[in-house]
């Protein structure tokens, strides 16, 4: 959950994205109605918005079959990892992902994961995931 808190909103419990998600995961609104959320003023509370946020994580991690496919449903929707078979095109997203990833190994006391010598960057450093 630091992981991803640390990557969603730095530990904002106020912030609040361009896309309207809010609180510490930023959550969407839509998403938290999903789970009995209906106020967008209540996602600013971080009991709320942290029992908001890892119940849909949670849910994201038993759907696919990995971290990373989680990780980036959590970030750019599952629609989007849905329709790209298990693959999302966003740079952003796949930015997101290493950091989240990254923030959990140097959490663990191991060091980051470097992306050129796991070969995931391609041409002109585009992380491939």
């Amino acid at each position: 959950m630091h992981a991803v808190i640390a990557a969603e909103s730095g530990y904002n419990p106020k912030a609040v994205s361009p896309a309207g998600a809010i609180g510490l995961m930023q959550v969407m609104p839509a998403t938290a109605a999903d789970y009995g959320v209906d106020s967008t003023e209540e996602l600013f509370d971080p009991r709320v918005n942290i029992d908001t946020g890892s119940r849909h994580l949670k849910r994201l991690l038993r759907k696919y079959s990995n971290i990373r496919q989680a990780v980036m449903a959590y970030n750019a929707g599952e629609g989007a990892l849905d329709s790209n078979l298990g693959l999302v095109p966003y740079d952003e997203t796949r930015r997101y992902t290493i950091q989240v990833i990254n923030n959990y190994w140097v959490s663990k006391g191991k060091k980051p994961l470097n992306l050129r010598e796991l070969g995931l960057t391609g041409k002109k450093g585009r992380i491939r995931l």
